[in-house]
């Protein structure tokens, strides 16, 4: 009973996501591309497109003490794990001083700690597959001001699910003070869903229950129009040319004074994004398998996205 209410919904489930879309049109040899972030910040500073700056990577054990010589002369910083996944292994830094550093909780760490969370990324901890990995340290995004009143302590992100080249489906994650002021909706980040055609939030949903307002800030989440929403679309609709994958999630920030950075790809993105949206995602994918995407230009598949997401606007093709 409660599968066809779903299908009849539109619903896009793990198992159907990833029987008839990821094995078909994500080749594996290039989800290394995606699941690594150092490769995916080349991908796409090769494309011209912005992203987090990287002040360095520690790679073996033995210079894991370089840390303190890399962030001695940055107030702020992010510490991440090259391959990690779900948001997992995230370490931001907003402040310093001696051999203390302020988290974006507000709490504080040691030198030590900082090493030995280091240490735990280089061991896999935080990695697919638990595997060895690569810590970045890299620049920490400054939150745009429209973000400031509904992002606590964190900087938000714009996730893009973009199918055959062609963007589907959109929210923006906004931090809260249990997600220790990160983007990740399994940590405990609200999900906003947003129109398409002119970058507009909706309704947001925090742990899968539908809400109107921030729930540390109390200021409302809807009704609020991303900046550089054509730009961002721009971006995510070039990602199946950047990676090679058919089905993918872009997630952008947009930085103060930068505008728009790629973040990261990810070759299987969550499905949440149909609650933040209030709708599923299946008849905007089949919306795309019938028409012929090939010999589109890019700005021809951002006004097909636009106009299967919201149909009185007038699409490329017509």
């Amino acid at each position: 009973m409660w599968f066809n209410t779903l299908r009849k919904l539109g619903i896009l489930g793990i198992n159907q996501r990833n029987a008839d879309y990821l094995l078909l049109v994500n080749p594996r040899k290039y989800y290394p591309l995606v699941d690594d972030k150092l490769l995916s910040k080349r991908l796409a500073t090769q494309k011209g497109i912005k992203v987090p700056e990287l002040y360095g990577m520690i790679e073996y054990h033995h210079q894991i003490r370089d840390v303190l010589k890399r962030v001695a002369i940055h107030d702020q910083f992010v510490v991440k794990p090259s391959m990690g996944s779900g948001g997992e292994g995230i370490l931001v830094i907003v402040g310093h001083e001696e051999d203390r550093f302020e988290k974006a909780s507000g709490e504080t760490i040691s030198s030590e700690d900082l090493m030995h969370y280091v240490s735990g990324i280089l061991s896999g901890l935080y990695s697919l597959g638990g595997q060895d990995d690569k810590a970045l340290i890299e620049y920490k995004v400054e939150v745009a001001p429209i973000f400031e009143k509904i992002a606590y302590q964190g900087v938000p992100d714009v996730r893009v699910i973009v199918y055959k080249g062609v963007p589907v489906m959109s929210m923006v994650r906004l931090p809260t003070r249990e997600s220790d002021g990160k983007a990740n909706l399994h940590q405990g980040a609200v999900g906003v869903g947003v129109e398409l055609s002119e970058g507009i939030t909706l309704l947001g949903v925090h742990h899968d229950r539908v809400i109107r307002r921030h729930p540390d800030t109390n200021q409302p989440i809807e009704g609020i129009r991303i900046p550089y929403w054509e730009e961002i679309l721009e971006i995510a609709a070039l990602s199946h040319e950047m990676t090679g994958l058919g089905y993918v999630g872009v997630d952008v920030v947009i930085n103060r004074e930068k505008g728009p950075m790629i973040l990261e790809f990810n070759a299987r993105p969550g499905l949440s994004i149909q609650i933040a949206n209030q709708r599923g995602l299946f008849p905007r994918l089949n919306a795309v398998d019938g028409v012929r995407v090939e010999g589109l230009t890019t700005v021809e598949k951002i006004h097909l996205g636009q106009h299967i997401s919201h149909p009185q606007t007038k699409s490329a093709n017509s």
